[in-house]
């Protein structure tokens, strides 16, 4: 089981992250932390990257589509309501 969970494990490089959620580098860094000066910026469930290296970090791929996921599940449920 653990060897299918691991075989399932894609990272992505901060470069394809922006290519998949529209957002810019800053605008991604902005979302992990909480700045007093901007705090609507920040979001505690914007996934945390892993270090992939001395100075490399990545995003896992099923937590960034998961966090897609539930942003087109709360527009959508906003634009409902209206």
């Amino acid at each position: 089981m653990a060897a299918q969970i691991q075989s399932a494990l894609t990272i992505l490089r901060r470069k394809q992250v922006e290519a998949r959620t529209g957002l810019s580098r800053s605008s991604i860094y902005a979302r992990l932390r909480l700045n007093p000066k901007r705090p609507g910026d920040y979001d505690p469930t914007f996934p945390k990257p892993v270090s992939v290296g001395a100075k490399a970090v990545g995003w896992i791929e099923a937590e960034i589509d998961a966090w897609l996921t539930a942003q087109v599940e709360k527009s959508r449920k906003a634009a409902s309501e209206k």
